[in-house]
C-alpha cells in the first residue's frame, strides 16, 4: 500500500479481516476497532487490519450497521469515473454473455455480486428500472446511470427512461429518504414496457408494479414448469403477473388457475393471459393462498396434478425465520395432502435468511406429516443475470425445487 493515502482509515477486528480476505465485501460497526474522525457519510475510506496492513477500499456508511463496503483491494485505485464506467461494462458484457437472446429483458446490475454496492437496476427493453441501497452508491448514482445510457448506446440501444424505486425501509437504515419517481437525467412519459420473456408477452409497469416492475429472477425456472405442464391441470399460487400460470400454459397445461390475494394482481394476470391468447384456459380467483388450499382439499371435484407456491418472502431478518419457516411448511404441507401420488410440486422461497438446508428440511417434513414421499426432479437458483456471489451468502436468496410426490 502507498505511505501516503488521501482516504480515511479505519482498523478492523480479526473476525472482519477474515471476513474481507474470503471476498466478503460487509465490514459491520461492531468490528470497527479504530476510525478517523470526521470522514463525511459515503467517503471512501480504507481499511486496514490491526497490525495496519491494507485490505481494501469501499464506502463508509455512518448510520448503518454495514459500516464500510468494500469497493475494491486494489491500493492504486482511485474510484473515479473510469472505475465505476468499468464496474457498468464489466456487469454488461457479464450479461451479453450468459443472458444471450435475453439481453433485452433482465437484471442489468445486481448489488454486490456486481461490485457495485446497493444497486439494482433490471432492464425492460428502453426502460431502466432502479433502487439504490447504500448511501455510497447514491452520492455516484449520476455517474452509474451515465455509464448505463452510454455502454447501452454501444450496444445499439436507446433508453427513454429511468424510473427510480427508492421505496425500501432499508433506505432510512442509510440515512437516505424514501421516493420513487423518474430519474431526474433520463425521464419518459411512459412508464410501461412490452416485454417478451420465454415467448411470453408481458406489459411491465415500473411505476406501480412490485420491487422494479417484474420478477426476473425465475425467468428459467418458469421455463422449466412449462416443460412438466403438458396436458396437466396446474394451480398457480401467489401468481402475481400470472407468470408461472403463463408458462404452464404455453407449455401445453390442460387447464390453469391462477390465485393472488391481490386483486391488482389477477386483474394483470387476466390481462397477460388475453394478450397472449391464454385466457381460455386458464381462470383467475382472488383469495389468501393460506385460506384457500385446504377449502380446495376439501372438494373433490378440485383435482390438480401440477402446484406451483411462489410466494413472496416471509421473512426479511433471522429473528422470523422460524415463523417464516412455519408459513412455507404450512402451505407445502397443504399443498402435497391435495396433490395426487405422482403429482407435481414446484415450489419456492426468495428469503436469503430461510437458508437451501432449512428449507429442504422444511419440506421433507412436510411431506412427512401430509404421508407422502418426494422425488427430486430438480433444484434451481435464480437465472444468472442474478448471479451468485461465491463469498456473499446474501446473494444467494432464491430457492426453487420441482418436485413430485409419490
Amino acid at each position: 500500500m502507498k505511505t501516503e493515502r488521501e482516504f480515511g482509515r479505519f482498523v478492523i477486528s480479526k473476525k472482519a479481516e477474515n471476513a474481507v480476505r474470503r471476498g466478503h465485501p460487509w465490514v459491520y460497526d461492531t468490528e470497527i476497532r479504530e476510525g478517523d474522525a470526521g470522514i463525511l457519510n459515503g467517503s471512501v475510506v480504507d481499511v486496514v487490519t490491526e497490525g495496519g496492513k491494507y485490505l481494501g477500499s469501499g464506502f463508509l456508511s455512518t448510520a448503518s450497521k454495514i459500516r464500510i463496503r468494500i469497493l475494491s483491494n486494489n491500493a492504486n485505485e482511485t474510484f473515479g469515473e473510469s472505475f465505476w464506467r468499468r464496474r457498468v461494462r464489466y456487469a454488461l458484457d457479464y450479461r451479453k454473455t450468459v443472458m444471450g437472446d435475453d439481453y433485452g429483458c433482465c437484471r442489468l446490475i445486481h448489488g454486490e455480486s456486481d461490485g457495485i454496492p446497493g444497486l439494482t437496476v433490471d432492464r425492460y427493453d428502453d426502460l431502466l428500472s432502479s433502487e439504490v441501497l447504500s448511501y455510497g452508491t447514491e452520492q455516484v448514482k449520476d455517474i452509474i446511470y451515465a455509464a448505463l445510457i452510454d455502454c447501452l448506446a454501444e450496444d445499439g440501444v436507446t433508453i427513454r427512461g429511468i424510473y427510480e424505486r427508492n421505496e425500501s425501509a432499508l433506505r432510512i437504515k442509510e440515512g437516505l429518504a424514501q421516493y420513487k419517481g423518474w430519474y431526474e437525467g433520463r425521464k419518459s412519459d411512459d412508464p410501461t414496457a412490452t416485454i417478451r420473456e420465454n415467448g411470453i408477452v408481458y406489459t411491465v409497469d415500473v411505476e406501480n408494479g412490485q420491487k422494479t416492475g417484474f420478477f426476473l429472477d425465475q425467468k428459467y425456472n418458469r421455463l422449466q414448469v412449462a416443460k412438466l405442464s403438458r396436458g396437466k391441470t396446474v394451480l398457480d399460487c401467489f401468481t402475481h403477473t400470472g407468470s408461472f400460470g403463463l408458462n404452464a400454459a404455453m407449455g401445453g397445461a390442460k387447464h390453469v388457475t391462477c390465485v393472488d390475494v391481490s386483486q391488482t394482481a389477477v386483474d394483470m394476470a387476466r390481462h397477460n393471459a388475453g394478450i397472449n391468447s391464454l385466457a381460455d384456459r386458464m381462470d383467475f380467483i382472488c383469495d389468501d393462498v393460506f385460506d384457500l388450499l385446504p377449502r380446495l382439499a376439501e372438494h373433490s371435484e378440485y383435482k390438480y396434478d401440477l402446484v406451483i407456491l411462489d410466494p413472496p418472502a416471509f421473512t426479511k431478518s433471522r429473528a422470523t425465520a422460524d415463523s417464516a419457516r412455519r408459513g412455507y411448511k404450512e402451505i407445502n404441507y397443504r399443498a402435497m395432502k391435495m396433490l395426487p401420488r405422482g403429482g407435481y410440486l414446484a415450489t419456492c422461497s426468495c428469503s436469503h435468511f430461510m437458508r437451501n438446508e432449512d428449507f429442504r428440511k422444511m419440506l421433507l417434513d412436510a411431506a412427512s406429516d401430509a404421508g407422502v414421499s418426494l422425488k427430486l426432479i430438480d433444484e434451481r437458483r435464480a437465472s444468472p443475470d442474478h448471479p451468485v456471489a461465491m463469498a456473499v451468502e446474501e446473494t444467494d436468496y432464491l430457492k426453487f425445487y420441482l418436485l413430485q410426490v409419490v
